[in-house]
This record gives C-alpha cells, structure tokens and sequence, in this order.
C-alpha cells in the first residue's frame, strides 16, 4: 500500500481533536520539521471538508503552540501556555539529551541535565491544567531508560518517570528503541509505543554505499551485546542476512561510573572474512564498546563496518572515533536525529544522519486519527520492497530527495 493511500485512509476517520505540537526548546529543529511535514501532510494528503465541525482547525499553516519554560534567578522555574488547550489532543516533543541549553542560577550558568528537561516537561503538563482532550508525550530517548532493574539496593528511576506522567495524566507515550520496553509495565492502562529505525539506517547505507549486497553470504548483523540481540535478529531475518554477537565479559568485583567495567568483547558467529557487517546498538554513550567491537571485526578482516545506533551520544568527545577512522576502525556511523546533534559531529566525514522527522510527523498524523500504525511499529513490508527495489539493480532511482522521505 503506498504512503498516498495510507494517508487516504484517514480521511475516514475522525480526529480525536483538533492537532497542537508543544515543542520543548530541547527538541526545537525536530520539532520544527515534523511540524513542516504535518502541514504538507494535511493540505496534499488529505481532502477534509471545510465545513464540517469534525474538522475544525484540521489543516492549518502551523501546528505548533505558543508555550515556554522559564527560569528565575534561583533556578526555579515555570511553563506558561499563551494559548487555549481546550479540547485539543496535544503533542509535547522533548529531548531529555541535549546539554547544549543554558540557565542562570546565583550568577552561575548552569547546563540542562536530564532531569531539568524532565522537570519541564512535568511543569508543561502542569499548565495544560487538564483541559486537552488528549496528552500525548513523544520522548524519544527514555529518560532514565537505562536505570529501568534493580540491582540491590538501587532506584528504579525509570518507572518511577513513567509512573509520574501517569499520575499527571497523559493518554500515550512514544519513544524510539526504548533500552528495555518492558518498563510499559509500570503504566499498563496508558499507551505506550516503542518504535524502531532499521529502515531509515537501510536507506542511508543503500545511498552512501550503492555496491553493498545484501545478502547472507556478503551481510552480516551484529549485535554488540545481549541486550541488542533482538533488534540484530529482527534485521537480519528481515534482510536475509547472517547474524553475530558479541558478549561482554565484565569484571564484576569493581565498580566504575556506577557499572561493571568490560573486561573483553568475546564473538559468537560464523566468519566474517570478506563480508560488510553492521552494528545495531540503541545508543553510543562514551563509544569505547561500539568502537572495541568494531576493532575485533576489522581484526576479522570484515569488509566495511557501519556503526548504527538510534542515538548518537557522544559524551566523551568526537576524538576516539576520529582517530578511529583514521585507523580503519568502521567505514560509516549512521545514528537518527532523535537527539541533538552538534555542528561538530555534522561535519565529519564518517557520520550519516537518518532523518526521522517524516516518520515521527507520520506516527503524529496516524495517532490524531486513532488510526492503526501496526505498519510503522514493525515495517517489515517496506523494508522488503526497498531491497527488491535495490536487489533489481534501481538503486540509481534513491534519489537525495526520496531518500529523505520515510514511508510506511
């Protein structure tokens, strides 16, 4: 089914209200271009009749609301919404990652931590004062995702995060390649979406590397670790590829920056001599672990090593990878624009980016509908007709201009 028929297929049904997207500074150029996109999506998508009540305020110039967070002196702050909530189903975009905002605090600037953008995010919720007809909150790196089990006497921050926006009354929550979605548990009458980007990563290599064959005697998936296996495996049987992993062995008796540090990357699979692999992991913290792996299977003499991850961190600096692939260490990084992402980090020529403001514009558009997005959670049928596209040699056809589109 193509993305014009998809989109089609909303115009028989209701919107749960009329649309307004609360952009937090944190996610601004996100925000910005899934608002362009819900605005083209509206005027040359769907043919709505003006006049019907159902539909007020369906197709408008700008979705997005007049709302801020401000700081006083001391560090305290507070949202104010300058415009009315009433009755309208409501989209708050956050990015609980971006350390490049500031506040003053006693004469001090202060950087925003996670829990600052948390913190707003609640007073935001706050100012809605309960007169939407929906809250929706997209947060696409979990906040605290990673502090989602307890280990001894530890707090589970992650549920405890979940468990507040709750109480504060949102209806969904969205995020992208959760560290552990298990944690919906916490909240089992609220919606809770995990969403994946393996078919952004896909287009992104298919563009940058026209030769690869994608196949299970040239293409191997690997999984740095356990905990990425699922997403590896998924992939891999999706493009008809072999899969690896590699298992951490850590040193159990000391803790470092509160984790066990790794002692070896030990590699589980068949050989890669020859074959291009990826790495599928859901973030690059520090990149030590990623880039360790990436140097056993240069060792392996692997052919070209991508680097995929949905968030690309980053946080001790752009140095090590720098020197990395110099060394030869990986080919390409593709992470998304789910998170900030620094100039720096832009201009290197080892870095891709996997624009995904039309899938998540999309995923906004669907759920305003109350409309299924079964094709969007698992979009194995788009993935299989890119690569019959691909593997019928039209791979000339990618245009720049399509592959930055992301359809269902």
């Amino acid at each position: 089914m193509s993305e014009l028929e998809l989109h089609q297929q909303l115009e028989r049904r209701i919107p749960a209200g009329p649309l307004g997207l609360i952009v937090m500074p944190s996610a601004r150029e996100l925000g910005d271009k899934v608002n362009e996109y819900l605005v083209s999506f509206r005027r040359e998508y769907h043919n709505i009749v003006e006049k019907d009540p159902a539909f007020e305020g369906y197709q408008k110039d700008d979705y997005r609301m007049d709302a801020e967070c401000v700081r006083f002196g001391t560090g305290e702050g507070k949202a104010t919404i300058r415009e009315s909530c009433r009755g309208k189903d409501i989209y708050i975009i956050t990015d609980v990652m971006n350390h490049s905002l500031t506040y003053r605090m006693n004469g001090f600037t202060n950087h925003y931590s996670p829990d600052d953008h948390f913190q707003d995010l609640k007073r935001i919720i706050a100012a809605i004062n309960g007169k939407a007809e929906r809250i929706n909150v997209i947060m696409p790196f979990l906040y605290e995702g990673r502090q989602h089990k307890r280990s001894g006497r530890e707090s589970l921050d992650a549920s405890m995060m979940l468990k507040e926006l709750e109480d504060l009354g949102i209806s969904n929550f969205i995020t992208f390649d959760a560290h552990d979605p298990r944690i919906q548990n916490v909240a089992p009458l609220s919606g809770f979406d995990n969403f994946i980007s393996p078919y952004q990563f896909l287009r992104v290599i298919m563009h940058c590397y026209p030769d690869i064959v994608l196949d299970k005697d040239h293409f191997v998936v690997i999984s740095p670790d356990e905990g990425a296996l699922d997403r590896a495996v998924y992939f891999a049987s999706v493009i008809n590829a072999d899969t690896g992993m590699f298992y951490k062995r850590r040193d159990y008796a000391h803790v470092v920056n509160g984790k066990n540090p790794i002692v070896a990357h030990e590699f589980l699979g068949s050989d890669l001599e020859g074959k291009d692999v990826i790495i599928m992991d859901d973030m690059i913290s520090s990149g030590g672990s990623i880039l360790d792996t990436a140097k056993q299977l240069k060792a392996m003499h692997a052919n070209h090593v991508f680097l995929c991850t949905t968030f690309g961190l980053f946080t001790d600096g752009l140095g090590r990878f720098d020197k990395a692939y110099a060394d030869g260490v990986f080919d390409c990084c593709i992470t998304t624009n789910l998170t900030w992402q620094p100039a720096e980090l832009l201009s290197r020529p080892w870095f891709q980016v996997a624009d995904m403001s039309k899938y998540l514009a999309t995923i906004i558009d669907f759920f305003n509908h109350n409309a299924s997005i079964a094709s969007a959670t698992t979009p194995t049928n788009k993935i299989h007709e890119l690569l019959a596209k691909y593997n019928r040699h039209e791979a000339s056809e990618l245009e720049s201009r399509e592959l930055e589109e992301t359809e269902f």
